[in-house]
């Protein structure tokens, strides 16, 4: 599966962005996909993921209630509407898909290459 993420840039305090991934290739096994963050000096942190069977989404604390994830299967897109910015939101943001198995591990995983998001204050 490959990734490629549009949409980063600058932004000011309050403002909002919309990320959006276009993915390609086999997706048959793909359980989920989603959006990851990470800013320097700190770990890669999930952001939002939405599985590809059924639609469930699950959120980091820090932005539930001002992102927004969504999926178009038939589009081959899966989108982050980000709200309400501040500038902890700050980071790159990585495309992710993946697959689960029955014990909620990993068992394959893929990255796009990463949109930068500043958000100022």
């Amino acid at each position: 599966v490959h990734l490629v993420e549009s949409g980063g840039g600058l932004v000011q305090a309050g403002g909002s962005l919309r990320l959006s991934c276009a993915f390609s290739g086999s997706t048959f096994s793909i359980t989920a996909m989603g959006w990851y963050r990470q800013s320097p000096g700190k770990q890669r942190e999930l952001v939002a993921r939405i599985t590809t069977n059924g639609g469930s989404t699950d959120y980091a604390d820090s932005v539930k209630g001002r992102f927004t994830i969504s999926r178009d299967m038939a589009k081959n897109t899966v989108d982050l509407q980000m709200n309400s910015l501040k500038p902890e939101d700050t980071a790159v943001y990585y495309c992710h898909a993946g697959r689960r198995n029955s014990r909620g591990n990993w068992t394959y995983r893929t990255w796009g290459q990463g949109t930068q998001v500043t958000v100022s204050s």
